[in-house]
């Protein structure tokens, strides 16, 4: 999915910043996934495995994505030795989430 034409057309980041900004996401995901669920529709969790530095990233991920993207909500959850992430859309942005879970899933497979 190199294609980025499923980011959403509300997303302000700049366009010549989202494949970066791909890039992080895949980053984390294919370094720290240990596993995937979608509860509902609109929400995806991923739970990552923790380590040092991992919240952190997390967060600061995570505040810069909202920050761009409003229409995403995350909450990340620290457990024992994993962070819970937390990651919902309105109606209108399931697509995006779609294309994230599937984003997410595939980054398993490069494990």
């Amino acid at each position: 999915m190199s294609d980025l034409a499923w980011v959403s057309q509300s997303c302000t980041l700049p366009t010549e910043e989202r494949p970066l900004r791909v890039a992080e996401w895949d980053a984390l995901f294919s370094e720290r996934l240990t596993s995937l669920s979608r509860p509902q529709p609109l929400r995806l969790r991923p739970d990552l495995a923790d380590g040092e530095g991992v919240e952190e990233r997390v967060r600061a991920l995570v505040e810069r994505e909202s920050g761009c993207c409003s229409f995403f909500t995350f909450t990340a959850t620290p457990g024992e030795d994993l962070i819970s992430l937390d990651i919902s859309v309105n109606p209108a942005h399931e697509a995006v989430l779609d294309a994230l879970a599937a984003r997410t899933a595939a980054s398993q497979e490069w494990r």
